[in-house]
């Protein structure tokens, strides 16, 4: 496979990937990664479901993201890893850092001249605060939905059709319901520009946006990097300048994703892929069993 040259970054910010679950588009993603050099990388929650994890599904292309950000947090990438509500178990290792890599409930940054908060978003998420079990029941809910959705595309297509997308309807109008109820995006932004901050940037609903809002106080950029489960997008920053990243308007990640061979892709037993993972681990750590 021919290599592609990749592109230099200052930040990149990702979001939403929901590991081991049949939603996430791995391949994408990864396709993503392989093209990208960024200085820093901020994985703003929901990166492994840990809600919806089960040991009989974690799939090559879903390692490949773990080894894949193994690999940066080996090299000269910072990676912050913030927690958000699908992995929230990791919350509890606020703190913990080795090498480039660090675990955190948010992060604040200089950049340029200009401060940037960033953390997950599911503070405001009134679900989150009051009924978490209507949150998991939704979680596995649209899970099964995304599992009806594979079966009726690959019908659709075998008719001559093209791709029918009920979950990102549905989650559309869901999140959009609970972004309206909690006036997501106006509560952190009017808490960033009180605290000073130029830039917000969360994720969690999904929801991939890039604008300036203002208030009677003074005005902050809000950013949200969406998700890779219906969007496929993220957050870039480079030459003083953030930009809304689209995998569908990218070519060239299209193409690696094209000349990538997976063999074997949809099942790996857990005792196998975890031995492999960790095995992985020491070997980018440079520790001997």
């Amino acid at each position: 496979m021919k290599k592609n040259k990749k592109r230099k970054l200052d930040i990149v910010v990702i979001s939403d990937i929901h590991l081991g679950t049949y939603g996430c588009k791995a391949k994408e993603l990864h396709s993503y990664l392989k093209s990208v050099e960024p200085k820093i990388l901020i994985l703003n929650g929901d990166i492994i479901d840990i809600w919806q994890f089960k040991k009989s599904y974690f799939p090559k292309s879903h390692m490949k993201i773990i080894k894949q950000l193994m690999s940066y947090i080996t090299s000269d990438t910072k990676v912050y890893y913030i927690t958000g509500n699908h992995d929230e178990m990791l919350r509890k290792f606020k703190g913990f850092s080795l090498g480039n890599f660090e675990i955190v409930n948010k992060v604040i940054l200089n950049i340029d001249g200009k401060k940037g908060w960033f953390f997950h978003g599911d503070v405001f998420d009134v679900t989150m605060q009051h009924s978490k079990w209507l949150a998991k029941l939704g979680s596995i809910g649209y899970d099964t939905l995304i599992l009806i959705n594979i079966a009726v595309n690959w019908f659709s297509q075998k008719l001559g059709y093209g791709k029918l997308s009920f979950s990102k309807k549905i989650k559309n109008s869901v999140k959009g319901a609970v972004k309206f109820i909690n006036n997501f995006e106006t509560t952190a932004s009017d808490i960033a520009i009180s605290n000073g901050y130029d830039y917000v940037v969360c994720g969690h609903i999904h929801q991939p946006e890039m604008k300036l809002i203002e208030n009677e106080d003074g005005s902050t950029t809000y950013l949200n990097s969406g998700d890779w489960v219906e969007n496929l997008t993220a957050l870039e920053y480079t030459n003083k300048t953030w930009s809304l990243y689209e995998y569908e308007k990218d070519e060239i990640a299209k193409k690696i994703n094209r000349e990538v061979n997976e063999d074997n892709e949809e099942f790996v037993a857990a005792e196998s892929s975890n031995s492999e993972l960790f095995k992985d681990l020491l070997h980018e750590f440079n520790i001997k069993n």
